[in-house]
């Protein structure tokens, strides 16, 4: 946990659990699907490893603003992706 890549995807993981939790202990049909899940956290997981090597490149030099733009565009396409698909503020 060094970088704020880290920080900031560990933290859309633990609400992608929370999320499944709640929803996986009510009672009746599941509203969404466990794959859903797993596009989420693969994002997290892409994004983070792009802004580490971000970071990884910018201590050798000068910052590579490019990965930069990339992990932070993959970061907002996986919180649009949560916010569309399994809808975490849908009341029921």
């Amino acid at each position: 946990m060094e970088t704020v890549y880290d920080w900031v995807t560990v933290a859309i993981f633990a609400g992608l659990i929370v999320l499944f939790l709640q929803r996986s202990s009510g009672a009746g049909e599941p509203q969404d699907s466990i794959w859903q899940y797993l596009a989420a956290s693969v994002g997290c997981a892409l994004a983070n490893y792009v802004g580490n090597e971000a970071v990884k490149h910018g201590e050798n030099g000068a910052p590579d603003y490019l990965f930069h733009a990339l992990a932070i565009a993959i970061l907002a396409a996986t919180v649009g992706y949560v916010w569309y698909a399994l809808k975490p503020f849908k009341r029921t």
